[in-house]
């Protein structure tokens, strides 16, 4: 008998222990998101049935990462656990330094520390909103490089995360003394989730090469990025993702890392480089602010759980399971007529909120409406990547973001394919009265990551 195929691709794991959500109404949602001050980050966690806000840190850990919890030893200094993490992050990603920090804006933060300041520029095919703001903080530029194809939500280009090398050649051409080093975000979060693929960062390895500059990846969805490559790039469709990762790594000089993302972890992240004085700077930052370089702020038992994490990501059940699952919520939501970026990324479905809502203009945020819209609804939190994150200058001022989307990041086996489809239902019913909602401002704002802690309230 031959081999069956089947259509369906099943989670590859059993549910080992079940945590219980608080079924709420509407009336009470639309409560708790007006106390809130309609901002979704403000919302308490048990009042939210769904919750798509982010796939940073909330994720499920297997079996045998809670195993790894009990190995982890908590010497203050030179614990086995730290030479255990090492040696996972060098499988992959075989750079000399490897510096543990507590997450990837901690990593980010010392990096631009040492190498960002007042008049410097950093390219980056889409810069994610911690990345830009410890870019920006130090006093430097954080520029956006993004190819063409980006733009347009419904282009199918398989590799929408690509950098524009004309772009970047032309800046470092133009102001090359002012870039400190060049970056590549994999998978493009601010982008809609995209990937980059092997070819535009081989490219990108050439111009850094002429130009004598160093590439870092932002590369928290690292294996994700890679699955892509190998789905959709020629030549790579036999290839192990561990294989393809080793590439991307090859490609360049260092790397941040959100360790709450692929890596499978509900905290962590490094920082790592070839470049011995480099790495010295950063550790005298990391001893200051974080901790000793064998913990960098994170207990032993993280440390374990993260190695064993990264062994986990790179299986090819997993993968294709997760990238399935996420197509599977966007395709829904194309099929129902909801506006989303394609292709689908890895680990996020995007509404685009400005075609959706064309009546309500950028700076009334139509995607903060939307995401509370979908809140109060369902009680599906999810996250605003537009205008209300992105439109504030470093100069005060405020323009129209380059896109209103918003964005169901879906945290890693945590969520059956029943709770997609009560998602699915809650963005038809709000699609089907979307002409009833109204736009947004900020009554209160810190200076940076104002979308974090801002106060909004309806527009009359």
């Amino acid at each position: 008998m031959d081999a069956p195929e089947f259509r369906t691709i099943i989670e590859p794991f059993r549910i080992h222990s079940v945590e219980p959500l608080r079924m709420t109404t509407p009336e009470q949602r639309r409560a708790a998101v007006r106390s809130a001050g309609y901002n979704l980050f403000q919302v308490h966690a048990q009042d939210v049935i769904v919750d798509l806000l982010t796939d940073s840190g909330t994720g499920a850990m297997s079996r045998d990462q809670w195993a790894a919890l009990q190995h982890g030893d908590e010497s203050y200094a030179g614990s086995p656990s730290y030479f255990i993490f090492r040696d996972a992050v060098r499988e992959l990603f075989p750079f000399e330094h490897v510096i543990p920090t507590h997450q990837g804006r901690a990593a980010e933060r010392i990096l631009f520390s040492v190498l960002g300041g007042a008049g410097k520029v950093v390219p980056n095919n889409t810069h994610f909103d911690t990345t830009r703001a410890n870019v920006e903080y130090t006093g430097a530029l954080a520029l956006d490089l993004v190819c063409g194809a980006a733009l347009d939500a419904i282009s199918t280009y398989a590799f929408k995360g690509d950098m524009d090398l004309e772009a970047l050649e032309a800046l470092l051409q133009e102001r090359g003394d002012d870039v400190p080093l060049v970056m590549m975000t994999i998978t493009n979060n601010s982008g809609g989730g995209q990937p980059v693929s092997l070819a535009n960062l081989h490219a990108v390895r050439d111009i850094c090469d002429r130009h004598g500059k160093p590439l870092f990846l932002d590369a928290c969805r690292f294996a994700e990025n890679a699955w892509f490559i190998r789905e959709y790039e020629p030549g790579h469709a036999d290839r192990e993702v561990p294989d393809i990762v080793r590439e991307i790594a090859g490609l360049a000089d260092g790397m941040t890392m959100s360790a709450k993302k692929d890596p499978m972890g509900n905290i962590g992240g490094w920082l790592a480089m070839d470049d011995d004085d480099l790495a010295r700077r950063c550790r005298d930052l990391l001893v200051l602010t974080e901790g000793f370089p064998t913990y960098g702020g994170l207990a032993g038992r993280d440390l374990e759980a993260l190695a064993q994490g990264l062994r986990e990501v790179v299986h090819h059940d997993y993968l294709r399971y997760r990238i399935r699952s996420t197509a599977y919520l966007g395709e829904s939501l194309r099929d129902a007529g909801i506006p989303v970026v394609t292709p689908i990324g890895g680990h996020a479905v995007y509404i685009d909120a400005r075609a959706m809502l064309p009546g309500i203009p950028p700076l009334q945020y139509p995607g903060q409406s939307l995401a509370v819209a979908l809140y109060e609804a369902g009680g599906v939190r999810t996250c605003e990547i537009g205008t209300a994150m992105f439109g504030r200058q470093p100069d005060g001022s405020e323009v129209p973001a380059a896109r209103d989307l918003v964005r169901l990041a879906i945290p890693r086996r945590t969520y059956t394919q029943s709770h997609m489809d009560y998602v699915i239902e809650a963005c038809r019913h709000v699609a089907a009265h979307a002409d009833r909602l109204t736009g947004y401002r900020i009554v209160e704002e810190p200076p940076t990551l104002r979308h974090f802690t801002a106060v909004f309230e309806p527009v009359a």
